[in-house]
C-alpha cells in the first residue's frame, strides 16, 4: 500500500509539472530557498511537539524532494529510482555493522566509522561534507564533531571551558583597538569556543539558541501585551516598567 501511494504521489507531481503553468516554470534553483524553509518548518513542528503539524510539514518536505527530482528528470539528470538507489546503497555501505561483519562498541564508534567510510568514498578532505549554507552556529558544531571523530579534540571539558574564558578575554582586549575586523574575528572565536563547550556538554547549540530566541519572543510579547492593556504603546513605556513585566513573565511564559 505504501509503495502504491508513493508512486501515485510521484505521478501527481509529474502531472503538475506538465499541466500547471507555475510548476512548469520552476527550476531546482528557483525552489531551493523554499526547500530550506520547509525543512525549518519541520524543525519548528518538532520543537513544538505538534505531531499533526509535523505530519503536514514532512509532507511538504517530501513534495520538495520529489519535485526537485522530477525537475532533474525532465533535464535527463536522474530519476526518482536513481535517488532511492543512491540513498539505499549509501545506507548499506555506511552501516557495515548492520549489513556486514563489522563489530562496533557503540554509537560513537558508528559515527567514527561513518566518517572513515565517507573519506574512502572519494572525499578529498574530512570537512568537505559540511555545507557552507548551514547556519554558522550549526556549521561550527558539525565541523567540530567531524574533526573530533579522527582524534582532533580536547581531552577534558575543563580545558574547553578555559578556552572559552581565554577567547572572551581576547575579545575584551580587542574592543579597545580600532580594528572592527579584528573584533569581529575575536567575537567569532568566542562563539566557536562556546559551541565547542556545548558539544562537550552534549548540547546542540543551534537547538539551544533557537529555544532561547523563542523564549525571548514569548517574554517580550508579554511585555507588549501588558502595556497595551493600559492603553499605551511600547514607546510610551520605559525600561523600568518593561523590566518589571519581563521578570513577571518568567513565571508565566517560556
Amino acid at each position: 500500500m505504501t509503495t502504491d501511494k508513493f508512486n501515485e504521489f510521484v505521478q501527481i507531481v509529474k502531472r503538475l509539472r506538465k499541466e500547471c503553468p507555475w510548476d512548469r516554470e520552476q527550476t531546482n534553483d528557483s525552489i531551493k530557498a523554499a526547500t530550506i524553509e520547509e525543512a525549518y518548518e519541520v524543525v519548528e513542528a518538532i520543537d513544538n511537539k505538534n505531531y499533526e503539524e509535523l505530519k503536514n510539514e514532512l509532507g511538504d518536505l517530501l513534495l520538495h524532494v520529489v519535485f526537485h527530482t522530477v525537475i532533474a528528470e525532465d533535464a535527463n539528470h536522474f530519476t526518482i529510482d536513481d535517488v532511492i538507489d543512491s540513498i539505499r546503497e549509501k545506507l548499506i555501505r555506511r552501516h557495515p555493522h548492520v549489513f556486514g561483519d563489522t563489530k562496533v562498541s557503540g554509537a560513537e564508534e558508528v559515527k567514527k566509522n561513518w566518517e572513515e567510510i565517507k573519506l574512502s568514498e572519494g572525499r578529498e578532505a574530512l570537512l568537505d561534507g559540511v555545507p557552507e549554507m548551514l547556519p554558522a552556529l550549526q556549521r561550527a558544531h558539525r565541523l567540530q564533531e567531524k574533526a573530533s571523530k579522527v582524534g582532533f579534540d580536547w581531552e577534558k571539558k575543563e580545558d574547553v571551558w578555559k578556552k572559552v574564558i581565554e577567547e572572551i578575554e581576547e575579545m575584551h582586549i580587542s574592543e579597545k583597538e580600532e580594528s572592527k575586523e579584528k573584533l569581529e574575528g575575536e567575537i567569532g572565536d568566542v562563539f566557536f569556543a562556546l559551541v565547542n563547550y556545548a558539544r562537550f556538554l552534549g548540547v546542540n547549540p543551534e537547538n539551544a539558541l533557537r529555544k532561547t530566541n523563542k523564549k525571548f519572543i514569548n517574554r517580550f510579547n508579554y511585555i507588549e501585551e501588558k502595556i497595551k492593556e493600559s492603553g499605551r504603546k511600547l514607546t510610551d513605556s520605559d525600561l523600568k516598567e518593561m523590566d518589571r513585566y519581563w521578570e513577571e513573565s518568567k513565571g508565566i511564559v517560556d
